[in-house]
Protein backbone atom coordinates (compact mmCIF):
# COMPACT_ATOMS: atom_id res chain seq x y z
CA UNK A 1 0.00 0.00 0.00
CA UNK A 2 1.61 3.76 -1.03
CA UNK A 3 2.64 5.82 2.02
CA UNK A 4 0.42 8.27 3.15
CA UNK A 5 1.46 12.09 3.51
CA UNK A 6 -0.62 15.18 4.31
CA UNK A 7 -2.38 15.48 1.03
CA UNK A 8 -3.25 11.73 0.67
CA UNK A 9 -7.18 11.27 1.79
CA UNK A 10 -7.61 7.86 3.21
CA UNK A 11 -10.45 7.24 1.68
CA UNK A 12 -9.60 7.54 -1.73
CA UNK A 13 -7.06 4.54 -1.24
CA UNK A 14 -7.77 1.26 -3.25
CA UNK A 15 -8.76 -1.26 -0.53
CA UNK A 16 -7.04 -4.04 0.72
CA UNK A 17 -7.23 -6.87 -1.56
CA UNK A 18 -6.31 -10.78 -1.68
CA UNK A 19 -6.64 -11.00 -5.28
CA UNK A 20 -2.63 -11.97 -5.77
CA UNK A 21 -2.72 -14.55 -3.73
CA UNK A 22 -5.40 -15.81 -4.95
CA UNK A 23 -4.01 -15.67 -8.88
CA UNK A 24 -0.33 -17.63 -7.50
CA UNK A 25 -2.29 -20.42 -6.19
CA UNK A 26 -2.87 -20.64 -9.73
CA UNK A 27 0.78 -21.01 -11.26
CA UNK A 28 2.60 -24.61 -11.97
CA UNK A 29 6.03 -24.95 -13.03
CA UNK A 30 6.98 -23.74 -15.91
CA UNK A 31 9.22 -27.20 -16.40
CA UNK A 32 9.86 -28.59 -19.80
CA UNK A 33 8.16 -32.39 -20.65
CA UNK A 34 10.13 -35.35 -20.72
CA UNK A 35 11.53 -36.76 -23.52
CA UNK A 36 9.69 -38.96 -23.96
CA UNK A 37 6.43 -36.35 -23.58
CA UNK A 38 8.13 -33.94 -26.11
CA UNK A 39 9.04 -36.56 -28.60
CA UNK A 40 5.30 -37.31 -28.85
CA UNK A 41 4.32 -33.88 -29.18
CA UNK A 42 6.80 -33.65 -32.31
CA UNK A 43 5.47 -36.63 -33.45
CA UNK A 44 1.97 -35.96 -33.79
CA UNK A 45 3.23 -32.57 -35.28
CA UNK A 46 5.59 -34.51 -37.95
CA UNK A 47 3.17 -37.03 -38.79
CA UNK A 48 -0.20 -34.90 -38.71
CA UNK A 49 -2.21 -35.07 -42.26
CA UNK A 50 -4.61 -34.33 -44.29
CA UNK A 51 -6.98 -37.52 -45.26
CA UNK A 52 -8.76 -36.73 -48.55
CA UNK A 53 -10.07 -40.16 -48.93
CA UNK A 54 -9.33 -42.94 -46.77
CA UNK A 55 -11.85 -42.87 -44.54
CA UNK A 56 -13.15 -46.30 -42.60
CA UNK A 57 -17.01 -45.95 -42.29
CA UNK A 58 -17.46 -47.26 -38.46
CA UNK A 59 -18.47 -44.48 -36.64
CA UNK A 60 -16.24 -43.00 -33.51
CA UNK A 61 -16.51 -43.65 -30.18
CA UNK A 62 -18.45 -41.07 -28.24
CA UNK A 63 -16.01 -40.42 -25.87
CA UNK A 64 -13.29 -40.44 -28.13
CA UNK A 65 -15.31 -37.50 -29.95
CA UNK A 66 -15.41 -35.76 -26.35
CA UNK A 67 -11.74 -35.49 -26.26
CA UNK A 68 -11.23 -33.94 -29.35
CA UNK A 69 -13.53 -30.93 -29.28
CA UNK A 70 -12.21 -30.82 -25.28
CA UNK A 71 -8.86 -30.35 -27.29
CA UNK A 72 -10.13 -28.07 -29.67
CA UNK A 73 -11.86 -25.91 -26.67
CA UNK A 74 -8.41 -25.47 -24.98
CA UNK A 75 -7.16 -23.75 -28.09
CA UNK A 76 -5.62 -20.17 -27.19
CA UNK A 77 -7.90 -17.16 -28.42
CA UNK A 78 -7.21 -13.44 -28.23
CA UNK A 79 -9.15 -12.09 -24.89
CA UNK A 80 -10.35 -15.41 -24.18
CA UNK A 81 -13.43 -14.76 -26.28
CA UNK A 82 -13.52 -18.55 -27.48
CA UNK A 83 -15.46 -17.79 -30.71
CA UNK A 84 -15.84 -20.73 -32.05
CA UNK A 85 -18.73 -23.94 -31.99
CA UNK A 86 -18.74 -26.77 -33.62
CA UNK A 87 -21.74 -28.03 -35.53
CA UNK A 88 -21.34 -32.38 -35.56
CA UNK A 89 -22.91 -33.67 -38.85
CA UNK A 90 -23.36 -37.47 -39.28
CA UNK A 91 -26.53 -38.16 -40.98
CA UNK A 92 -25.73 -39.52 -44.62
CA UNK A 93 -28.84 -36.56 -46.26
CA UNK A 94 -27.00 -33.40 -44.55
CA UNK A 95 -23.68 -35.24 -45.88
CA UNK A 96 -24.63 -35.52 -49.20
CA UNK A 97 -26.36 -32.03 -49.75
CA UNK A 98 -22.88 -30.39 -48.62
CA UNK A 99 -21.09 -32.74 -50.73
CA UNK A 100 -23.40 -31.52 -53.73
CA UNK A 101 -22.25 -27.82 -52.81
CA UNK A 102 -19.03 -29.18 -52.37
CA UNK A 103 -19.23 -30.58 -55.93
CA UNK A 104 -20.35 -27.53 -57.85
CA UNK A 105 -17.64 -25.28 -56.20
CA UNK A 106 -14.85 -28.17 -56.94
CA UNK A 107 -15.98 -27.99 -60.80
CA UNK A 108 -15.40 -24.23 -60.87
CA UNK A 109 -12.05 -24.92 -58.84
CA UNK A 110 -10.50 -26.94 -62.00
CA UNK A 111 -11.30 -24.54 -64.37
CA UNK A 112 -9.11 -22.75 -63.09
CA UNK A 113 -6.02 -24.70 -63.78
CA UNK A 114 -4.70 -25.05 -66.82
CA UNK A 115 -3.12 -28.07 -69.01
CA UNK A 116 -1.47 -30.66 -67.32
CA UNK A 117 -1.96 -28.87 -63.94
CA UNK A 118 -5.81 -29.04 -64.49
CA UNK A 119 -5.32 -33.34 -65.22
CA UNK A 120 -3.50 -33.19 -62.28
CA UNK A 121 -6.03 -31.85 -59.95
CA UNK A 122 -8.79 -34.04 -61.80
CA UNK A 123 -7.13 -36.96 -60.23
CA UNK A 124 -7.31 -36.04 -56.54
CA UNK A 125 -9.52 -37.49 -54.81
CA UNK A 126 -11.50 -35.55 -52.48
CA UNK A 127 -14.48 -38.04 -51.18
CA UNK A 128 -13.92 -37.08 -47.73
CA UNK A 129 -17.33 -35.68 -47.35
CA UNK A 130 -18.87 -38.64 -48.42
CA UNK A 131 -16.78 -41.33 -46.60
CA UNK A 132 -15.85 -39.87 -43.45
CA UNK A 133 -18.68 -41.36 -40.69
CA UNK A 134 -18.22 -37.87 -38.78
CA UNK A 135 -18.12 -33.97 -40.29
CA UNK A 136 -17.54 -30.85 -38.26
CA UNK A 137 -18.30 -27.52 -39.44
CA UNK A 138 -16.20 -24.87 -36.98
CA UNK A 139 -17.13 -21.67 -37.13
CA UNK A 140 -16.26 -18.08 -35.95
CA UNK A 141 -18.70 -16.10 -34.16
CA UNK A 142 -17.64 -12.42 -34.76
CA UNK A 143 -19.98 -10.96 -32.03
CA UNK A 144 -18.91 -12.79 -29.42
CA UNK A 145 -17.52 -11.21 -26.29
CA UNK A 146 -19.22 -7.83 -27.70
CA UNK A 147 -18.01 -4.90 -29.62
CA UNK A 148 -14.56 -4.48 -27.60
CA UNK A 149 -12.73 -7.21 -27.18
CA UNK A 150 -9.20 -7.20 -25.25
CA UNK A 151 -6.62 -7.77 -27.62
CA UNK A 152 -9.01 -7.58 -30.81
CA UNK A 153 -9.62 -3.85 -30.58
CA UNK A 154 -6.98 -3.21 -33.62
CA UNK A 155 -7.11 -6.21 -35.53
CA UNK A 156 -10.89 -8.02 -35.80
CA UNK A 157 -9.30 -10.82 -37.80
CA UNK A 158 -7.65 -12.98 -34.64
CA UNK A 159 -11.25 -14.35 -33.73
CA UNK A 160 -10.96 -16.51 -36.87
CA UNK A 161 -7.08 -16.75 -35.77
CA UNK A 162 -8.01 -17.76 -32.84
CA UNK A 163 -10.39 -20.55 -34.14
CA UNK A 164 -8.00 -21.84 -36.37
CA UNK A 165 -5.68 -22.86 -33.28
CA UNK A 166 -8.87 -24.64 -32.33
CA UNK A 167 -8.67 -26.29 -35.38
CA UNK A 168 -5.41 -27.48 -34.98
CA UNK A 169 -5.90 -28.47 -31.72
CA UNK A 170 -8.27 -31.28 -32.59
CA UNK A 171 -5.92 -32.25 -35.92
CA UNK A 172 -3.27 -33.20 -33.47
CA UNK A 173 -5.32 -35.21 -30.51
CA UNK A 174 -7.02 -36.77 -33.56
CA UNK A 175 -3.84 -37.77 -34.71
CA UNK A 176 -2.34 -39.36 -31.16
CA UNK A 177 -5.48 -41.24 -31.40
CA UNK A 178 -5.41 -42.29 -34.63
CA UNK A 179 -8.32 -40.59 -36.39
CA UNK A 180 -7.98 -39.34 -39.93
CA UNK A 181 -9.01 -35.79 -40.50
CA UNK A 182 -9.26 -33.51 -43.78
CA UNK A 183 -10.22 -30.45 -44.11
CA UNK A 184 -12.23 -29.22 -46.79
CA UNK A 185 -12.02 -25.65 -48.06
CA UNK A 186 -13.66 -25.70 -51.54
CA UNK A 187 -17.11 -24.52 -51.27
CA UNK A 188 -19.63 -21.28 -51.04
CA UNK A 189 -19.68 -20.20 -47.84
CA UNK A 190 -23.58 -19.01 -48.15
CA UNK A 191 -24.54 -22.46 -49.75
CA UNK A 192 -23.26 -24.30 -46.47
CA UNK A 193 -24.39 -22.12 -44.29
CA UNK A 194 -28.10 -21.99 -45.71
CA UNK A 195 -27.82 -25.75 -45.18
CA UNK A 196 -26.92 -25.36 -41.84
CA UNK A 197 -29.16 -22.79 -40.75
CA UNK A 198 -26.12 -20.52 -39.49
CA UNK A 199 -26.55 -16.82 -39.03
CA UNK A 200 -24.91 -14.37 -40.94
CA UNK A 201 -22.81 -12.98 -38.54
CA UNK A 202 -20.71 -16.65 -38.11
CA UNK A 203 -18.30 -17.33 -40.23
CA UNK A 204 -17.65 -20.84 -41.27
CA UNK A 205 -13.79 -21.53 -40.88
CA UNK A 206 -13.15 -24.85 -41.51
CA UNK A 207 -15.41 -27.92 -42.27
CA UNK A 208 -13.07 -31.52 -40.93
CA UNK A 209 -13.95 -34.75 -42.68
CA UNK A 210 -13.12 -37.03 -39.34
CA UNK A 211 -12.87 -40.88 -39.30
CA UNK A 212 -10.37 -43.74 -38.95
CA UNK A 213 -8.21 -44.15 -41.05
CA UNK A 214 -5.69 -47.95 -41.92
CA UNK A 215 -2.51 -46.29 -43.12
CA UNK A 216 -1.29 -42.16 -43.60
CA UNK A 217 0.84 -40.89 -46.07
CA UNK A 218 4.73 -40.56 -44.51
CA UNK A 219 4.40 -37.40 -46.18
CA UNK A 220 1.74 -34.46 -47.53
CA UNK A 221 -0.05 -36.54 -50.03
CA UNK A 222 0.11 -33.76 -52.55
CA UNK A 223 3.64 -33.50 -52.55
CA UNK A 224 3.76 -37.81 -52.51
CA UNK A 225 1.32 -36.80 -55.79
CA UNK A 226 3.72 -34.15 -57.28
CA UNK A 227 1.35 -31.14 -56.42
CA UNK A 228 4.07 -28.66 -54.71
CA UNK A 229 7.08 -29.70 -52.53
CA UNK A 230 7.08 -28.55 -48.88
CA UNK A 231 9.19 -25.33 -48.97
CA UNK A 232 13.16 -25.37 -46.97
CA UNK A 233 12.88 -23.46 -43.63
CA UNK A 234 15.63 -21.96 -44.33
CA UNK A 235 14.65 -19.59 -47.24
CA UNK A 236 11.66 -18.92 -45.07
CA UNK A 237 13.14 -17.37 -41.87
CA UNK A 238 14.34 -13.79 -42.44
CA UNK A 239 16.46 -11.65 -39.30
CA UNK A 240 15.32 -8.55 -38.63
CA UNK A 241 12.85 -8.05 -41.78
CA UNK A 242 11.56 -8.71 -44.51
CA UNK A 243 13.82 -10.59 -47.62
CA UNK A 244 13.01 -11.58 -50.95
CA UNK A 245 11.53 -14.64 -51.34
CA UNK A 246 9.71 -14.05 -54.80
CA UNK A 247 11.00 -17.36 -56.23
CA UNK A 248 8.67 -19.60 -53.72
Amino acid sequence: MPALDDRTDPNTLPPATDALPKELDHLIAACAFSEAERAAVYHAIETRRDVRDQFRSDPLPEDLVRRLLEAAHHAPSVGFMQPWNFIMIRQAETRERVWQAFSQANEEACLMFEGDRRAQYQRLKLEGIRKAPLSICITCDTQRGGPVVLGRTHNPATDVYSTVCAVQNLWLAARAEGVGVGWVSIFHEDAIKTILNIPEHVKIVAWLCVGYVDELYDMPELAVKGWRDRLPLDKLVFEEGWQDCEDM
